[in-house]
């Protein structure tokens, strides 16, 4: 079955793919055919950056857990194609979140 955090770590990952742009929309940006300033891409990432958020404060992550959960690489790939900036609301707040939590999640 797994272990409490190897639970919580995938009911993380399911919550964050749901709604998660790099997937469904980010390649449309790539290709052209949608703007990073699109109003639903927006939308979309707005939803995704919240989730994020309640996805990390799940009960029983550990460290490890926490860390393979690190928005850092995916807010990367969003500031750097423009669809958020680095000084974001919600680009901010879920790095403070994440911080927050690696400050005060046990070590394994």
């Amino acid at each position: 079955m797994g272990t409490q955090d190897e639970q919580a770590v995938q009911r993380a990952i399911s919550s964050i793919a749901q709604s998660d742009p790099l997937i469904k929309l980010l390649q449309q940006v790539r290709l052209g055919r949608m703007k990073p300033t699109d109003t639903g891409l927006r939308a979309v990432t707005e939803s995704w950056l919240g989730t994020y958020e309640k996805a990390l404060a799940m009960d029983g992550l550990t460290q490890s857990g926490l860390r393979r959960l690190n928005p850092a690489p995916r807010l990367a790939v969003l500031i750097e194609i423009g669809v958020l900036t680095d000084d974001h609301s919600g680009v901010t707040g879920l790095r403070a979140v994440y911080d927050e939590l690696q400050a005060r999640v046990p070590a394994e």
